[in-house]
């Protein structure tokens, strides 16, 4: 048994007789994140023909996008200390039950308002799931080599589903309808449904403790309501009522959770957690990684379709040497982190990053594939796998066996809110570098110099993640 899980009577079995062979656990866990990850770049290329066929506005379009994540943001520590007290494998089958559902109801959606509901019972259903699927892959895998191995599969299949949505999202729109981005979940979560039933093994933190209701309640309204205000940016700007509110009124959730969690006896987020090192460095670095990484495919996407022409379709195969990339990028750095060390391999990662950043922001209007969108691509996704699975690996390695559901959910809660926040705030500056919007009346002169600063922007702030990881991140992983 993994130290993850400690002492067996911390671990409850479910009632199969045999372990499950290890590459399918680390299979199941992987799909799980892959379609939750998938799902939030999926729907981009077909929210014009979702608008046409559903009469949407504007405002009704965006929140096709915002819906899902202001719902997957909002939950997710909620979603993982529910996986350490009612098990793991449980939460995974709700998560990825409901999941499911929710993308049934969307495919078939008649209403606009049908649409919306169904993405935000996606984006609970995902909060719910994607904590428990890194917590059921550390838990079957012992830590080092083979655990380093393990995450940096499921590193390399989240930063996939994340690049893969333009390319899926075309080939199912072309294809078919935009319905199919949504209905193809259905099928292939009833798989995984399937196999993890008969495959999972049950876990969970066996200390008889109850849920903490007033932290959940407080920390998931904080964390919904700033992932709300920060989706407001784009349409209000960062003055506006509409934005300041809800971020204001985030904060002093937030604010208020912090206070009761220091006095709760069983706090849903042990304050003394974010004392751990390991923990609050690597999630702080993912943070700061996750704020430029996310905006890298869909400011890639825009320059492919809005400045050089390419069909969406066309847009999701440029970048397919990405995608390959950052799976790359993820098998490799295990190997490196038993040579450097974890903290070296970070930050090795992010240099690689940077210089890629730092080559696409000189893309121009009339930019060919090669040294402007596959070359530079290829270095962002590179460094982002390695630094990836070095990050992913020393925040869970410092948790104890009943908060590592907790620590999953903190790690996918920190790259969410870090991609959510950055795309804001780089959407804010492309905007206003071009003079607002998002391609209508811009001539494709003034929409690449707006990119090109975004990338701009990125590489700095990947800069200074780099001097934190070499400053804050421990060498090496610690035993747990």
């Amino acid at each position: 048994m993994t130290s993850m899980l400690g002492a067996a009577d911390a671990t409850r079995l479910s009632r199969r007789p045999s372990t499950p062979p290890t590459w399918l656990v680390v299979a199941l866990a992987c799909a799980g994140q892959f379609l939750v990850v998938l799902d939030i770049s999926v729907v981009n290329v077909a929210l014009p023909s979702m608008r046409t066929d559903l009469h949407l506005s504007e405002q009704g379009l965006q929140w096709v996008v915002n819906a899902y994540t202001i719902a997957f943001a909002g939950f997710m520590l909620l979603g993982g200390r529910a996986g350490d007290l009612y098990g793991r494998k449980r939460m995974f089958l709700v998560g990825l039950g409901v999941f499911t559902l929710a993308s049934l109801g969307g495919g078939l959606a008649q209403e606009g308002w049908q649409l919306l509901v169904a993405r935000g019972a996606q984006g609970l259903g995902a909060a719910v799931l994607a904590p428990s699927t890194l917590t059921i892959l550390t838990s079957a895998v012992p830590e080092g080599a083979a655990r380093a191995r393990a995450i940096a599969t499921w590193t390399a299949v989240g930063a996939g589903g994340g690049a893969a949505g333009g390319l899926v999202g075309g080939l199912l729109v072309d294809a078919l309808s935009w319905r199919w981005v949504l209905l193809i979940n259905v099928p292939v979560g009833a798989v995984v449904l399937f196999g993890s039933v008969m495959w999972l093994v049950e876990s969970r933190a066996g200390d008889g403790r109850r849920l903490d209701l007033p932290g959940a309640v407080l920390v998931t309204a904080g964390l919904a309501t700033l992932a709300y205000g920060i989706s407001q940016t784009e349409a209000e700007g960062w003055t506006a009522a509409a934005t300041l509110v809800p971020l204001l009124a985030g904060l002093a959730l937030v604010g208020c959770f912090l206070a009761v969690e220091a006095r709760t006896a069983a706090p849903l987020m042990p304050l003394g957690l974010l004392r751990v090192r390991s923990v609050s460095s690597a999630n702080a670095a993912m943070f700061l990684s996750g704020s430029a990484m996310f905006c890298m495919w869909f400011f890639m996407t825009l320059y492919a379709q809005n400045v050089l022409g390419y069909s969406p379709l066309d847009a999701g195969l440029a970048l397919v040497p990405s995608s390959l990339a950052v799976v790359v990028g993820s098998k490799v750095a295990p190997r490196l982190m038993r040579v450097m060390g974890a903290r070296a391999v970070a930050a090795l990662g992010t240099v690689v990053a940077v210089v890629g950043f730092g080559w696409q922001s000189t893309m121009s209007a009339d930019g060919a594939y090669l040294t402007a969108i596959m070359f530079p691509g290829i270095l962002m996704m590179l460094g982002a796998g390695l630094a990836g699975t070095p990050l992913a690996a020393l925040a869970t390695s410092g948790a104890a066996p009943g908060e590592a559901g907790l620590v999953s959910g903190l790690v996918n809660t920190s790259r969410t809110m870090g991609g959510s926040l950055g795309l804001a705030v780089m959407s804010t500056i492309a905007a206003a570098r071009t003079g607002g919007g998002d391609g209508g009346g811009h001539s494709p002169e003034a929409l690449a110099e707006g990119y090109a600063l975004v990338f701009r922007v990125g590489a700095g702030v990947l800069a200074g993640g780099v001097v934190l990881m070499l400053v804050w991140l421990p060498r090496r992983i610690s035993a747990s």
